[in-house]
Parts: C-alpha cells; sequence; structure tokens
C-alpha cells in the first residue's frame, strides 16, 4: 500500500510546478478562456439569440450579455430538462447537478463533458497541493471518507441527474477506489441519521487518514463516534492527519471540530459549487483560497452593493482590488453565461488572486437599512467567543421589528457547546464587535433607532432538530446565517431554552 504515497509525491510536484505557474498567467488565461467559451458559446440558442458571433473582447461581451440569476436562466434549462440540444452548450449536458436553492427550489445545473474536469481536477488539486507543500503524502495509504449525497442518479430529459457530491463520486479515480469510505450502498441511505449511523459502523474499526465534508455534519459525525467509544477522534484514528472542507465558513466550527480531533491537524479549505469549483487552498502558509483561473470558468465581479442594480459595474479579473467585496458571476463551459451563483467574496491578495468567500447576496440582514453580512457576523461571534473560552455548535441571526422608536433589535439563536459564564457580557461584546465592523449599525445603535442585539439559546441538538424537521438534515445542507425574515428565526423559537 505505501506505493501510493511513494507515486504521489512526484505527481503532487508536478502539478503544483503546473499550478504555480498558473498564478503568473492569470489575467491572459481568463482571457483565453472567454474567447474559447464564445467560439463554443456561438453556436448555442443563446449564443444566436445574444449573437455572440459578433462578440470578440469582453467590453463587447457586456453589452452582449445580462447579468442573471436561476429563475431567469430557468427557460433555457426546461429546454434542456426537455432533452434539447444546443441550448447553452454543444449538444445536451452529460449530467444535470440537482440543487436546493433558498429562493428557487429545486435547481438544475448542466455538466458538460468540458466542464466535469473542473470539479474533479481540482478537488485533486487541492490536495496535491497540499502534499507538495507539506511533504506529507501517508494518508493516501489510509482509508478517506467524503460526507455526501447519495450517489444514485435519476434521469430528466434522458440526462444523468443528482446531487453534485454523488455525480463526483462516479469520477473517483480506480486507485484510490479502494481507499474510500462509506460503501456505495451506505452512500445511497437518504435518511441522513440512519446514514451515519452505517458510517459509524463501517468507519469505527478503519484506518481513517483523510475526512471531508461541511463542517458540522463532519462534526455530527465525530459526535457520534465519541458517544460509541468515549474517546476522541485521533485516539480512533491515530493516523488521521488531514480535514477538507468547504461549504460553508469553518472557523465558526474550528474550535470546537479539533477539540473533538484532540489535536490541530492539517486542514484544506474548498469552494465548490455545482455550477463550478471556484477555488481551493493551495498553501497552509497564505491566506485565502486561490482562484480557479484556469478551469474552463471565465469570472465576473460586481461590487456587492450594486448587485441589485439596473446597470451594475462588471469588472474582469484584472480590475479587482483587495478588500473590495464583490458578488461573484460565473461564465462557463457547460453554459452558463452571466450567471449570479449568489456568493460574495474579497480578495486578500491580487499576486497571486486568491480570496475568502464572505456570504450570500441574500443573506443578509437590513431591515433599517444597516446592511449586515455574514462575514460580519461571524467575525464578531467568533471574536467573543475567543475571549470568553466558548465553543459555538451553530447560530443564526434575524431581524426583529417592533413598533416604537429604539424598540426593535437583531436576534440571535446560538447554539452553544459551552455557555459564557456571564451572558450579557458576551452579548455585549458581540454588538461591540458588530458595531465597530458595521458604521451603518453602529450609528443605529447610537441613534437609539436600534436596541443593542438579544441573544436565544437553543438547546442541545435543536440546529440539528430543526433541519431535520424542514428535511435537510445531512449531505450538502446548510443553516442560513442571516435572514432578513423572520421565516427561520419562528421556527427556532421551539428549539430555544
Amino acid at each position: 500500500m505505501q506505493i501510493k504515497s511513494l507515486l504521489a509525491k512526484p505527481f503532487a510536484n508536478y502539478v503544483y510546478k503546473g499550478v504555480r505557474k498558473g498564478m503568473a498567467t492569470a489575467v491572459e488565461d481568463q482571457e483565453n478562456i472567454l474567447k474559447e467559451l464564445l467560439k463554443t458559446g456561438k453556436i448555442t440558442e443563446f449564443g444566436k439569440e445574444h449573437q455572440l458571433q459578433q462578440v470578440s473582447v469582453y467590453e463587447e461581451y457586456l453589452q452582449a450579455v445580462p447579468i442573471r440569476d436561476y429563475e431567469q436562466f430557468k427557460p433555457y434549462i426546461e429546454k434542456i430538462k426537455e432533452g434539447r440540444h444546443n441550448i447553452l452548450w454543444k449538444g445536451k449536458p452529460i449530467y444535470l447537478a440537482k440543487t436546493s436553492g433558498t429562493t428557487s427550489g429545486v435547481k438544475y445545473i448542466p455538466i458538460s463533458k468540458e466542464s466535469i474536469s473542473n470539479h474533479i481536477n481540482s478537488a485533486r488539486n487541492a490536495l496535491l497541493c497540499y502534499i507538495a507543500e507539506s511533504g506529507n503524502s501517508q494518508f493516501t495509504n489510509g482509508k478517506m471518507i467524503f460526507l455526501s449525497g447519495s450517489p444514485e442518479l435519476d434521469r430528466v430529459g434522458g440526462i444523468p441527474t443528482g446531487r453534485l457530491s454523488g455525480i463526483v463520486n462516479h469520477h473517483v479515480p480506480s486507485y484510490l477506489r479502494s481507499n474510500q469510505l462509506p460503501s456505495y450502498e451506505t452512500n445511497c441511505i437518504d435518511d441522513w441519521e440512519t446514514k451515519l449511523d452505517k458510517i459509524v459502523g463501517e468507519t469505527l474499526e478503519q484506518d481513517m487518514t483523510l475526512i471531508s465534508g461541511i463542517p458540522p455534519w463532519m462534526q455530527m459525525y465525530f459526535d457520534r463516534l465519541h458517544e460509541k467509544t468515549g474517546k476522541k477522534i485521533k485516539d480512533i484514528f491515530p493516523n488521521f492527519s488531514v480535514l477538507v472542507h468547504g461549504g460553508v465558513n469553518f472557523e465558526p466550527y474550528r474550535n470546537k471540530l479539533f477539540e473533538s480531533i484532540g489535536q490541530q491537524i492539517a486542514a484544506i479549505e474548498t469552494f465548490p459549487a455545482s455550477e463550478g469549483f471556484m477555488a481551493f487552498q493551495d498553501s497552509q502558509k497564505a491566506e485565502g483560497l486561490l482562484l480557479n483561473t484556469n478551469s474552463g470558468i471565465f469570472f465576473e465581479f460586481i461590487p456587492a452593493g450594486e448587485i441589485f442594480s439596473n446597470n451594475p459595474t462588471r469588472l474582469s479579473l484584472k480590475d479587482v482590488k483587495v478588500g473590495e467585496n464583490y458578488a461573484l458571476i460565473i461564465n462557463n463551459n457547460a453554459g452558463l453565461w452571466g450567471y449570479n451563483i449568489g456568493d460574495t467574496v474579497k480578495f486578500v491578495s491580487t499576486n497571486p488572486y486568491r480570496l475568502v468567500v464572505t456570504g450570500r447576496i441574500k443573506h443578509f440582514i437590513s431591515a433599517f437599512g444597516e446592511h449586515v453580512i455574514g462575514e460580519e457576523v461571524e467575525y464578531s461571534l467568533i471574536k467573543a467567543a475567543e475571549e470568553e473560552g466558548v465553543h459555538i455548535t451553530e447560530f443564526t441571526v434575524a431581524p426583529m421589528i417592533t413598533q416604537g422608536k429604539g424598540q426593535s433589535y437583531h436576534e440571535w439563536f446560538i447554539e452553544f457547546e459551552n455557555k459564557p459564564p456571564d451572558m450579557n457580557r458576551f452579548a455585549t461584546k458581540v454588538d461591540h464587535n458588530l458595531r465597530k465592523k458595521n458604521i451603518y449599525y453602529d450609528d443605529l445603535i447610537t441613534g437609539n433607532i436600534l436596541m443593542p442585539l438579544h441573544i436565544r439559546t437553543v438547546k442541545k441538538n435543536g440546529f440539528i432538530d430543526y433541519m431535520k424537521s424542514i428535511g435537510k438534515l445531512g449531505g450538502q445542507n446548510k443553516v442560513p446565517r442571516l435572514s432578513n425574515d423572520r421565516k427561520i428565526a419562528v421556527a427556532l423559537e421551539k428549539y430555544v431554552e
């Protein structure tokens, strides 16, 4: 079995050199990708409607193709679901990735034979960059797990259709199949808790070296292992050395995950989505995720404050600035054109182009014009939790609007692993941090328009019970950090202590 780790190192070094070389050609690569997309796009129904045959440079593209979200793309997707060819991309997609949207219900995202490598190779490259930088290839000899959705696929319009994680499962390289857990049969179980018990049973006696998934569901897996054995994860899996995560900000979960493990281990962050694999952590030493600038996606960026404008500013990669909050727009080789994926990002470096995910466009609170975003609430809570020695299991925030000046406030629903010794002091610290981070929120507090935030303590496993009640427990599902209404808040009332 040691042969895998021996072969992994030279391959990792080869790929790592290519990734680093691409850092210097990112803008040029992006320009070339747009040209290649247009070559194919002009023969499609979408391309003919938007006269892509007359487009050759980005400035012309801006005039030809407007920004769209899924709802506006839906008429094209419906034609693809009917089995029609050459709608958004040449031929038919080889898959439709099925995903749950917060506003659009179920979404069907096309994946083409040209775009599938973006999903597969990007995940691979994240691991290979880690091996090249750290020298640790031993984990390739052990068992690896990805806590994912079912790999079972249906057919829509003759196209295999399912969760992205299930689709990717069918493309795991043959040399890693013997390392992969859980079994295919277990992965196909729909009920998350039944599936989790099966996963625990299948992995408990194995040499687990890499565990991957969305942080809250990894924590649930760790909790089940601890309940069964009474041990820390590193005592159960002594060779466990790599944690791969994505989907939500890792920081609110970091301390509890590592406490469950029993020590710090390498953590590799990724930024995958059904629409494409956007970025990955290429270094344990540098902040942020390396943007995937040469993988079939042409990126655009809109200043976050303009995303709902009729004519927002659209920037290509060469014009982005460090520290600005942007809505991420993609154009890819599966036929998504000017597509708003709903995420916001902020560059921490432009040499190379590394970014952090700051939140979701539709997940914010601006009931009074404060426009508080995910990055701000996460920072405010994490800073207070670190100072108070508190571990957070999960949280969400909603506005509480009441009649009368100075009576409204932001209501925070928090499930604590261990509660703060003084809840009022803790709430004051979180509120202070948020006021420093968001001047509009600070002005509303200072002007007595808003009261300082209130914290509601959610009982143990309350968020799990809530997700179960709406049929979204496990897989790639996650609790929105912020809402501009009280739908989630009202549902959580029954889980408050």
